[in-house]
């Protein structure tokens, strides 16, 4: 039975690619498949140590891993590439050269994680204890011990944990692509270079100087960047464009100590208050951004982008159901043309305390902290100006810093601007040649058409790459699109990390 299945799947597989390739594909699964109890238990263990982008303590013990894992491979050259800057993240390096190859390709994941806040965790779940599930939240949602040698495990089975699809489930799938192709005697037909951030959720802040300071070993005819979500349909993609991204926080002031709502309401203004209303004008009920520009830049999409938007299986009404909403911001565009447009939200807004806390008082402040995601032509410091702009045509005074005495007594209306560092967006041309093979070697790992995303909604720092190295970069994700990634409950289904393996050694034998 399971070897008429194979031979259904490569029926299917040579649909699509030769042969040859789909035959180096079932090398690695069966190789996997004899090794998945190992693998999960290891992977397991990679999640225990915590990988919050502020602890540099932490991030050196899984750049240590990392190492070791490269090095367990057979990867030569394993070491940490280092910022100017010190207290920063390394990267880490490994390479793999092939005799007679003519191309080179640098994989890249990121090792650093979201911050956590463990109480709003499913029933008290250890963000660093991940443990095996029978699948996502729900009725039948149970915890599974992990299987021993002789247990096999279900590819629909989730990992729970902070890391386990954003951005660990990268590192992990191109590490354990090559220790398959080694171990099933395959050999690349690529040069391969690894590369793993450790500040990418902290904004890349260094990535730069590491480029910089490491010119000489980051050469490369293509960047893949494993990073996201595959497309919501399941199918199996690559993104040519990623958005780029700021944010800012506002900090609006109001009395200088909260004061009792009943002497003082009505009188008093509420800084929550003005700060919601403020919030109000910079857009509209159809979702568009009214501050005054801030789609001026936007570059208009090419004819193959319009064309892949177009053919994409379409996600909306899924998404609708699986989100509990029934509308959606910008109304008459579907999701992904939705990814085309610079967006302004709101991460957060604080001001007096909720819930059992709650008391009946005018707070001294209230603060938002505001993203915007960027596309091909807007400048994300320019973007970060415009707001500001509309804050003073509202007759606010902005400062930098907080407001001093003077300040509070001659302006009515402070806000405080605090503006975080950020990126461009990035796009790579849909129609060079590297992208053509990149594909036909994805597709022989699958049965469905391989989708084309011209841009992905979320952010890479990608914009560096092509500004600080030239380099050509794609992104090939794995990870399932409910992976919570950001949020509490993060998870990773064990297929997409089975086939992100796939995947990455599918890349790593292109022709």
């Amino acid at each position: 039975m399971i070897k008429t299945i194979r031979l259904i799947m490569i029926m299917l597989l040579l649909q699509h690619v030769g042969f040859s390739q789909a035959r180096e594909i079932l090398k690695v699964r069966e190789w996997r498949e004899k090794n998945e109890n190992r693998l999960l238990k290891e992977y397991l263990n990679f999640l225990s140590v915590p990988n919050i982008a502020a602890d540099t303590v932490s991030l050196l013990k899984n750049a240590d891993i990392i190492m070791e894992m490269l090095r367990t491979s057979g990867v030569q050259k394993v070491q940490l590439l280092k910022p100017v800057t010190k207290g920063a993240a390394p990267a880490v390096f490994g390479e793999v050269i092939t005799p007679g190859a003519k191309q080179t390709i640098i994989f890249y994941a990121h090792y650093d994680g979201q911050p956590v806040n463990p109480a709003n965790w499913y029933k008290g779940l250890d963000p660093f204890k991940p443990v095996l599930t029978n699948g996502p939240l729900g009725n039948s949602f149970q915890i599974l011990p992990v299987p021993d040698a002789q247990t096999s495990i279900d590819p629909d089975w989730r990992i729970f944990g902070r890391g386990a699809s954003d951005d660990k489930a990268g590192v992990m799938s191109i590490i354990t692509a090559y220790q398959a192709l080694v171990s099933s005697s395959q050999k690349p037909s690529v040069n391969i270079k690894f590369f793993f951030e450790g500040e990418e959720e902290a904004g890349s802040a260094h990535l730069g100087e590491i480029m910089e300071t490491h010119r000489s070993l980051l050469g490369s005819d293509l960047w893949i960047m494993c990073d996201g979500p595959v497309h919501q349909s399941g199918r199996k993609s690559i993104s040519f464009g990623v958005r780029g991204d700021a944010n800012m926080e506002l900090i609006l002031y109001g009395p200088n100590k909260p004061l009792h709502s009943g002497h003082y309401g009505n009188w008093v203004r509420n800084p929550a208050w003005q700060l919601v209303q403020l919030m109000a004008t910079m857009k509209n009920d159809k979702g568009e951004v009214t501050i005054k520009g801030y789609y001026d830049d936007v570059a208009p999409l090419s004819e193959l982008e319009k064309k892949a938007l177009r053919e994409m299986p379409q996600v909306d009404e899924q998404m609708k159901k699986e989100l509990g909403i029934v509308t959606t911001e910008m109304e008459g565009k579907s999701l992904y043309e939705s990814y085309n447009f610079p967006s302004l939200n709101i991460n957060g807004i604080r001001s007096a305390d909720v819930g059992a806390m709650a008391a009946n008082v005018i707070p001294v402040k209230a603060s938002v902290v505001l993203d915007l995601r960027q596309v091909a032509g807007t400048d994300w410091q320019k973007q970060q100006q415009k707001v500001v702009e509309h804050i003073r045509s509202r007759g606010y005074y902005v400062t930098e810093k907080e407001p001093t005495e003077e300040e509070r007594a001659k302006y009515p209306d402070i806000i405080q601007v605090i503006r975080k560092s950020g990126y461009n967006a990035q796009k790579t041309r849909m129609d060079l040649p590297v992208a053509e093979k990149l594909i036909n070697a994805i597709q022989s790992t699958t049965a469905e058409k391989v989708v084309r995303v011209p841009t992905m909604g979320g952010s890479l720092p990608l914009f560096i790459f092509e500004q600080t190295l030239g380099a050509t970069v794609i992104t090939v994700p794995i990870a399932n699109h409910d992976n919570n990634q950001h949020a509490e409950n993060e998870n990773i289904r064990i297929r997409n990390l089975w086939n992100g393996i796939e995947t990455m050694a599918s890349i790593m034998l292109m022709k």
